[in-house]
């Protein structure tokens, strides 16, 4: 099918592509055989009407309408190909010359990938923090699972660091209560709990069961998320915690180990695996960031632009599921140096921005690359996904069947081992000039069982 490309802008093309009657016919008989076999006319049996009659009863105008729509997606591809180009987004298609029996003539203009030239990525260097303590992050884990599996002791003396205490909070303003603000047979742990109040924790410090005491605060969530308030709690219950000795019993009674050598070996390296990895993710936003400062290119206007509201509406929606609004996020959140409304809305489409190119770069990667994605890659992102989610792999295959998610997920396994590249090229060090290791500690495992299972058949999307 005969096409010409008109480059519009950088990120954007109109092409003209002509489709010759001959290309058209299969499409023609297709849409008259599907008129024929829906209506009844006398005189011809169901599926045997001719095309005369159709053309006579709906007219020829509504077949051709028809047939054309059929033929352009096919078309519009082939041009794609001839010309190509990358499309970033779905085309402004319209229909310019129908001559019957001769060609169909149709424009398409669409927001295209722009032309970037790689960097050299053996000259990209950065730093990322040491790994954390791995002895650390055992004793954190062990104090979790002691905290989780202690025991309490009812008491009859004052509250202190430590202890368990059961509560009830009566908020009020002007000596107004305010029934949002009012919880009734709360339990924390004084000392330990930094989700509650401030200045919970010494107003109950020395309080005994049935005793009050009244305090002032800033409420965190809710209508009056923000405002100060007087709090008044009265302590129902006071128990004391013990928690269980780090031995053998423990081990038995928290994990598949009888001894205790034996667990804490399992929760070593697993933290292991936990602190390479997350030094993995750091190294691999920290190369892309590297990347994105060696090389300069503009994204489609309108692909950006869709993509700034489609976060800035995910954005709001968190925010309003959590109760709050921007100021009173940024108010708590410590580690968003926006100052206002107006510069965190920019952090948004700036963090949106960054995240665009970046697909950009490692899509244009892939394709010089020739990065394929295997049945078997399919599959372990499938058991990532089941374990991060807490679902089955045959449950996450049935969500990406009904929602076809297949492209996408077989888009961030290519985009995945693009970055991995990328960044195996790098020269990645942490804060003492060690050059760290850039292979996720985790795949080996995932492998592993996935290799096990059946596996999923890939199919090849036409979208790229």
């Amino acid at each position: 099918m005969p096409s010409t490309v008109e480059k519009l802008s950088p990120t954007r093309v109109k092409l003209t592509v002509e489709i010759p009657f001959t290309d058209l016919k299969p499409h023609l008989d297709k849409a008259y055989k599907g008129i024929a076999d829906q209506v009844t006319i006398p005189g011809f049996r169901k599926g045997k009407v001719p095309a005369a009659v159709i053309d006579q009863r709906f007219g020829r105008g509504a077949v051709l309408q028809e047939a054309i729509n059929e033929a352009i997606p096919s078309a519009y591809n082939a041009a794609i190909e001839e010309a190509e180009v990358t499309p970033m987004a779905q085309p402004e298609v319209e229909v310019t010359k129908l001559e019957d029996n001769d060609l169909v003539e149709f424009t398409a203009e669409v927001d295209v990938r722009p032309e970037v030239t790689l960097p050299d990525f053996a000259e990209v260097t950065t730093s990322v923090e040491n790994a954390a303590d791995v002895e650390e992050l055992v004793g954190e884990r062990i104090e979790i699972l002691r905290q989780r599996f202690a025991t309490t002791t009812e008491v009859e003396r004052a509250a202190a660091e430590g202890d368990v205490v059961n509560i009830d909070l009566v908020a009020s303003q002007d000596g107004t209560e305010l029934p949002e603000a009012t919880a009734e047979g709360v339990s924390f742990k004084i000392g330990q709990d930094t989700n509650m109040l401030e200045g919970l924790d010494e107003a109950v410090t020395g309080l005994k069961a049935g005793e009050t005491a009244t305090f002032t605060s800033t409420l965190m969530g809710g209508q009056f998320r923000g405002q100060e308030a007087d709090i008044t709690v009265t302590v129902k219950t006071v128990s004391e915690q013990e928690l269980p000795a780090v031995d053998d019993e423990f081990a038995q009674l928290i994990s598949e180990y009888d001894t205790v050598e034996e667990m804490m070996e399992d929760l070593r390296k697993g933290a292991e695996q936990q602190v390479k990895a997350d030094q993995l993710a750091d190294a691999r936003d920290k190369v892309l960031e590297a990347v994105l400062e060696k090389i300069d290119f503009e994204l489609p206007e309108g692909v950006l632009t869709r993509e700034q509201e489609a976060r800035r509406t995910e954005v709001e929606r968190q925010l309003a599921a959590g109760g709050m609004t921007v100021e009173q996020y940024l108010e708590n959140a410590e580690d968003e140096d926006a100052e206002d409304e107006e510069a965190f809305w920019a952090t948004i489409n700036e963090r949106s921005e960054q995240a665009l190119k970046a697909q950009v770069v490692l899509d244009v990667f892939a394709d010089e690359n020739k990065i394929d994605v295997s049945q078997q890659e399919l599959t372990e992102l499938i058991f990532r996904k089941a374990q991060q989610n807490n679902s089955s792999p045959q449950d996450e295959i049935n969500h990406m069947m009904e929602h076809g998610h297949m492209p996408e997920w077989m888009q961030e396994i290519r985009r995945g081992k693009a970055l991995a590249a990328i960044v195996a090229a790098a020269t990645i060090t942490d804060a003492d000039g060690n050059v760290i290791e850039t292979e996720a500690p985790e795949a080996e495992a995932v492998e592993e069982e996935a290799e096990e299972a059946p596996v999923v058949e890939v199919v090849e999307s036409e979208d790229k």
